[in-house]
């Protein structure tokens, strides 16, 4: 069975994932078997659709790799399809004020009576599961994360933070950077990253944060910061196949 990873961001575990921007379940396979606490698998700036995701999602069940997906639009009817595959949970991009956020909810509790309910899909054993079971294991294990990358955002934290349902904000700094236009990164920057850690805080809502760099961990969580997604499985192909040859070049 995969790690509770709402339970883990709840009880302030720090943990460290990474964005999937790959269209195959066999790295899904390999980061499982890494020992990342989850990955997001990131629809919003890679071609994977549905059916790629599909595979990806039964790597990530049979491997124990908690799975969240990110995807572009402005609508949230995407969510509740990738829910019923087996995903863990959401990160929603460009959330902007409360109602945006409750929007997001909708889509992911069935508590609120408005997302679709059948326990047919893989997130119910394919009818294993009776309906009243289903709702609340999914309620209370799917993971709801806001992404906060615009500057509008900043002025509506404390309303978006008070939503009972919500999970994480966790913060996009290259959008948020370009959308206050300031650099990246900039002492303005981490200001605004403190406010989002401030209103968690206050609300008692965990924030996560985008790093490029794992060295920035240590960092950012003496600062509030729990979650951490560091990379992407093609960054850090990349990054290992330069080292490699930067060895043999010497």
């Amino acid at each position: 069975m995969a790690t509770d990873l709402r339970a883990r961001i709840h009880a302030g575990d720090t943990l460290v994932g990474t964005f999937i921007k790959t269209p195959a379940p066999h790295i899904v396979e390999i980061l499982g078997h890494s020992g990342l606490d989850f990955a997001v698998i990131d629809q919003e700036h890679a071609p994977i659709g549905l059916s790629q995701m599909d595979m990806m999602a039964l790597a990530g069940k049979a491997v124990g790799l908690p799975l969240l997906s990110r995807r572009w639009g402005a609508q949230r009817d995407w969510i509740a399809p990738l829910l019923d595959l087996g995903l863990t949970g959401v990160m929603v991009p460009h959330v902007l004020d409360q109602t945006d956020a409750e929007a997001v909810c909708d889509a992911v509790r069935f508590s609120r009576g408005k997302r679709g309910l059948s326990p047919s899909p893989r997130a119910g054993n394919y009818g294993g599961l009776s309906i009243p079971d289903y709702r609340e294991i999914c309620d209370a294990r799917s993971v709801v994360m806001l992404q906060i990358e615009d500057e509008s955002a900043l002025d509506h934290l404390d309303e978006i933070a008070a939503i009972n349902d919500i999970d994480m904000l966790f913060v996009g700094p290259a959008d948020l950077s370009q959308s206050m236009g300031v650099a990246m990164p900039s002492p303005e920057l981490d200001a605004a990253i403190g406010r989002v850690i401030a209103a968690g805080q206050k609300a008692g809502v965990a924030v996560g944060l985008f790093v490029g760099d794992p060295a920035q961990i240590p960092v950012w969580r003496e600062r509030g910061v729990t979650l951490f997604v560091c990379g992407s499985d093609q960054a850090l192909l990349r990054k290992s196949a330069t080292q490699l040859m930067a060895t043999v070049s010497q």
